[in-house]
């Protein structure tokens, strides 16, 4: 039994994702940032689409659901707080829920924050979750819908996963995440490494992504709340976890 997993970039900067269980013959496409570019890495792939797994309703991640629907007859499953902004939807999940993608079984976890219903869909047995807009390489997403606690209260969900769990976000923008999180922790050397490393992908034209939740949790300043010299540089030392996050996430919007 073996997941593949097929990662393509698509639109300006986002990741279009498939997985396919090559045992069953089963196929998902992780959001729909666009129908064209879907449509080619399956034919690259010469995989048939069974699923399109929606982690939040923002047009940049559903755009190809209908045309890719009308085509290929796949279930749309999505949030169910944003159900009515799923285009297509036919299946609405949340918090606990769980189902079976051919051989694997599909954990739901909300992680509102960018969105007030943003899922993320992790499969425990692969190692690998999928976490949209909530969680990036080095940083996280805006936080547009919902409120900074809310936001960390995610974070935090998908901090306590596994070390080796394999992360696979909606955006390529680790450069910049990189060189911003070294105005919050630069003594940190593992992140000064790792912004090393991502300078050098990008400028070989090479992916950052998929990341691991270990890595992020040792160099994302935005899950490395209780560092005492992130806490120190911003003047925060007694302050609540999520009080230091929006301390960072307002720094980055500013940035």
């Amino acid at each position: 039994m073996a997941l593949e997993i097929h990662q393509f970039p698509c639109l300006s900067d986002n990741f279009g994702v498939l997985i396919h269980d090559t045992e069953r013959g089963v196929t998902a496409s992780i959001d729909a940032p666009n129908a064209d570019s879907v449509r080619a890495a399956l034919a690259e792939k010469g995989w048939k689409l069974s699923y399109i797994l929606t982690t939040h309703h923002h047009a940049d991640h559903t755009d190809g659901n209908l045309a890719l629907k009308a085509e290929t007859g796949c279930v749309i499953i999505g949030p169910k707080a944003e159900a009515a902004k799923i285009p297509g939807i036919d299946t609405q999940v949340s918090e606990g829920d769980a189902f079976r993608l051919g051989s694997y079984q599909v954990q739901v976890i909300e992680t509102p924050g960018h969105t007030n219903g943003h899922i993320t869909f992790y499969i425990p047995t692969a190692n690998v979750a999928f976490v949209g807009d909530t969680l990036f390489a080095l940083g996280c997403g805006r936080v547009i819908e919902g409120t900074m606690e809310m936001m960390w209260t995610s974070l935090a969900k998908l901090a306590a996963l596994p070390g080796n769990t394999a992360i696979y976000c909606g955006h390529e923008y680790t450069l910049a995440n990189a060189r911003f999180a070294l105005t919050i922790e630069p003594e940190n050397a593992n992140l000064v490494a790792r912004a090393a490393e991502v300078e050098a992908l990008r400028k070989a034209g090479k992916p950052t992504l998929p990341t691991r939740i270990d890595i992020e949790c040792a160099t994302n300043p935005f899950l490395r709340v209780t560092s005492a010299a992130i806490r120190k540089r911003l003047g925060l030392e007694t302050a609540p976890d999520w009080q230091v996050f929006a301390e960072v996430r307002t720094r980055k919007n500013n940035a």
